[in-house]
């Protein structure tokens, strides 16, 4: 519930599949539809395609860019990584990237490898 309560806004509609786990979403005022993927005699990719779409894009590019190699330890950050490229395919000013990326490469100061895992990680 809190990744609900911190990530959908109150009064959305969330769409899950019947594990039991969810029933909680409706408390704080959410309208929540429930898919029973094994009662419906669909393929989940017909049944939900948009959350089959995007796991399974996630696996091809976690294998494909990753090469099957990505540690739990840094998940959360493989995860933004997808989040933001996932969201910048539709996006018109692709190409604007490049050109704001730049700038902020020359000004910014290096950090090593080392300074990020150390940062994030507590027993480091």
């Amino acid at each position: 519930m809190p990744f609900v309560c911190d990530n959908i806004e109150p009064g959305s509609t969330v769409l899950t599949d019947a594990w039991r786990g969810d029933n909680r979403v409706t408390k704080p005022g959410y309208t929540h539809i429930t898919t029973n993927l094994s009662a419906s005699g669909e393929p989940a990719h017909v049944a939900m395609p948009g959350v089959h779409r995007i796991a399974a894009l996630l696996k091809r590019w976690l294998l494909g860019i990753h090469q099957g190699a990505a540690s739990g330890k840094h998940l959360e950050y493989y995860l933004d990584a997808y989040t933001f490229r996932l969201n910048r395919r539709p996006s018109a000013s692709r190409g604007l990237l490049f050109s704001r990326l730049m700038p902020q490469a020359v000004v910014t100061k290096p950090v090593s490898s080392r300074q990020i895992i150390c940062d994030h990680d507590p027993n480091m």
